[in-house]
């Protein structure tokens, strides 16, 4: 079969040598190997998220973390802030706990601004809230830094948990000087592996918290997953070939340059968005776009999905709209080992086939 070079947001584009990176020999996850391993990679996380506070691995997709994450934390009361269908999820996740919650919602395209969020936990009783970085099905960055510095000055008691999903790896997260609590992704978006992993900085406080917290569930218990952190472990089975593939594609983003590679992030989103901006528009509000997912109004009213179908005859695949905004939107992703010249060559791809 003709492989498709992926521009949709998740998963990504893996480059043949980080594929080659998961074929090295197995090794016991109880081994010396492995805890070398492990020992190996975490920095360089930290490093990349700015913190010297914990990064967990967990053999799951997100969504699974995102359920640790309200079952370790959320005791009381949780705000699940919603922009987007994976905001959604969020809740539906808390609410299928059994977690007492409340939703702050906005219209589809719309970010979550510090303003709403608390009028939100004015309202008291809340000791955690979840927010969706990049909210990938609407292409809508919200300000984590502005919200959490609101939480962290006006609201102490509050953990904040974040999905950032679709841009770790891909834009700036000083997770410690941002004072979250946890913040979470899936390597198969920014960070260009194939999916399975989920990585998972988790603060000092909300470590601390946790271990008050009953219920807390069993794979995803911060307070167990730490006891073997300690000694560079995981309490089940880790994902060992994704972590030997994850620790080869960390060096190369620290020999990118942390700086240069949010930056590239930035000039790739440029592309896509001047070229939205020339010949369609885009869905967000302005000031909201996020810089690894572009969401696109589809002004023109062509078929999407046929227009993907032809663009795959090209060699590569770009997202129709999600859910309720499927073929009134498509979404083109600019994340991970994709390029400014990638940009460049797909929207003139697309641009050829609808006649631009």
């Amino acid at each position: 079969p003709m492989y498709k070079k992926l521009f949709i947001p998740g998963p990504t584009h893996v480059r043949d040598e980080i594929l080659q990176a998961q074929a090295e020999p197995m090794i016991g996850h109880r081994a010396q190997e492995y805890a070398v391993l492990q020992a190996e990679v975490t920095p360089k996380l930290q490093r990349m998220l700015y913190t010297d506070q914990i990064v967990f691995l967990f053999a799951s997709s997100s969504t699974g973390v995102m359920e640790g994450a309200v079952r370790n934390l959320a005791a009381r009361k949780t705000l699940n802030t919603i922009c987007g269908e994976f905001g959604r999820r969020w809740h539906e996740i808390t609410k299928a706990n059994g977690i007492p919650c409340d939703v702050l919602e906005v219209e589809l395209g719309h970010g979550i601004t510090p303003e709403l969020v608390d009028q939100a936990l004015a309202r008291g009783g809340y000791d955690a809230m979840t927010i969706t970085m990049s909210e990938t099905s609407t292409g809508v960055m919200n300000p984590v830094e502005d919200i959490a510095r609101l939480v962290y000055e006006k609201y102490p008691d509050v953990m904040v948990l974040v999905d950032a999903v679709s841009c770790m790896a891909g834009v700036k997260i000083e997770f410690d000087a941002w004072h979250l609590d946890v913040c979470l992704a899936g390597v198969q978006k920014c960070f260009a592996l194939p999916p399975g992993l989920t990585v998972c900085a988790v603060s000092q406080r909300a470590l601390e918290k946790c271990a008050t917290v009953p219920n807390r569930g069993y794979y995803f218990d911060f307070v167990d997953n730490y006891k073997y952190y300690q000694k560079n472990q995981t309490p089940a089975t880790p994902a060992i070939s994704l972590i030997q593939a994850l620790n080869r594609q960390m060096d190369d983003v620290l020999a990118e340059g942390l700086e240069q590679r949010w930056q590239r992030h930035v000039d790739m989103a440029e592309v896509v968005r001047e070229w939205a901006n020339r010949y369609w528009a885009m869905f967000p509000e302005p000031g909201f776009y996020s810089n690894t997912v572009s969401c696109i109004k589809n002004t023109r009213g062509i078929n999407v999905e046929e227009m993907n179908a032809e663009l795959g005859k090209r060699g590569a695949m770009i997202s129709n709209g999600y859910g309720p905004l499927k073929e009134k939107t498509f979404r083109i992703a600019h994340m991970g080992d994709l390029t400014v010249d990638d940009m460049r060559w797909v929207t003139a791809q697309i641009g050829d086939i609808v006649g631009l």
